[in-house]
């Protein structure tokens, strides 16, 4: 039944994604072709208007092939008025964009969802007080509860850090002690820290850690946009520092996954809940945004930068160097499948 579920998920991730090209295209009277969900051969087709929708063999991505453009052919162009290639530069990057937009507002509806049914966050109150430490110093207690930093009223533990990071001097805090609030002007000390990616980075630090009680937040109607929005920004940004600290060494390639562990990830967090799933998915949903973003010949935005170039040149890149680039993107992409299978299935032997 998990399976199942990722199927379905990766399904209809690549749908919204084609559909935002697809749209757009339509917005600019292009003629769409085929709408696929998956490559190769076709398992199913129907013909609606002038446009063949179909499931193909193989669940790993999706096309929208508009007359006047087919990646496996680069020079396959049309100069009819319904075709791709005879639209402006800013159109094609249009429509190209609408792709990965689709996917990062797929995310925030996602989020809009997640806030209304309740996310579920460490309580603001302390655990564990390092000796020594600011906290320590200043009074602090095991079960103060933090009500307020900096006359901010604090929710959740993740708060918290971020006031204290944003703070430029000493901080104000209130903490609710059996019954009574006490009040405490605190200096954060700089203390090392351990990054999600195993970095020893500098940060502002009082000394205290949550006791591991959690509450469920439920966002209203006015704060839910906001939450979305934050969300979506964080995913984002998560995925692309990720990616740079893939390039910089800091994370080792062999921590790289493919599609066994989308399955295996998205089929846990279905067993664990609609809202874990709906986490996973908007996560996945901005991984895909962010992906197909990239300057990669045969990805949106590897096209988005021959575009961008006509558009600033006057003039379209040559042919050659066109499928010549487009070839190699296709290469490096099909590379990147096959060693992401290969690290997903060394995983599965040695159990990690």
């Amino acid at each position: 039944m998990g399976t199942l579920t990722s199927l379905l998920v990766l399904s209809f991730l690549i749908f919204f994604h084609e559909l935002g090209h697809f749209l757009a295209a339509r917005f600019f009277g292009v003629h769409v072709e085929v709408f696929s969900i998956g490559f190769g051969k076709k398992v199913f087709s129907k013909v609606i208007g002038k446009t063949e929708y179909c499931f193909s063999l193989i669940p790993l991505g999706g096309y929208v092939q508009m007359k006047g453009q087919d990646d496996s052919d680069p020079k396959k162009t049309s100069t009819d008025t319904d075709s791709y290639s005879i639209q402006s530069p800013w159109k094609r990057i249009v429509i190209l964009l609408a792709g990965p937009f689709a996917n990062f507002l797929l995310a925030f509806f996602l989020y809009l969802a997640i806030g209304a049914m309740g996310v579920t966050k460490y309580a603001p109150t302390i655990g564990k007080i390092v000796e020594n430490s600011a906290a320590f110093e200043a009074g602090l207690m095991e079960n103060d509860r933090i009500v307020m930093i900096n006359g901010v009223l604090i929710r959740a533990w993740e708060d918290v850090s971020t006031l204290i990071q944003k703070s430029q001097e000493a901080i104000t805090i209130k903490v609710e002690r059996q019954g009574a609030v006490h009040t405490f002007s605190i200096l954060p000390k700089i203390s090392e820290s351990t990054t999600m990616f195993g970095e020893t980075i500098q940060k502002k630090m009082l000394g205290i850690a949550p006791n591991g009680q959690t509450i469920t937040l439920t966002y209203g109607v006015s704060e839910l946009p906001q939450f979305a929005y934050e969300q979506t920004l964080k995913a984002t940004t998560l995925i692309i520092t990720g990616l740079q600290k893939l390039i910089e060494g800091v994370v080792s390639p062999k921590e790289m996954g493919g599609i066994i562990s989308i399955v295996k990830v998205t089929s846990d967090a279905s067993d664990a809940g609609l809202i874990a799933l709906f986490t996973l998915t908007a996560l996945i949903s901005v991984n895909l945004g962010v992906f197909n973003l990239l300057p990669i010949p045969a990805l949106d935005g590897g096209h988005i930068v021959f575009n961008a170039y006509e558009l600033v040149t006057r003039k379209k890149p040559s042919e050659a160097l066109f499928t010549s680039l487009t070839m190699a993107g296709w290469a490096l992409l099909l590379s990147l499948m096959t060693f992401t299978i290969y690290n997903d299935i060394d995983r599965l032997i040695h159990g990690n």
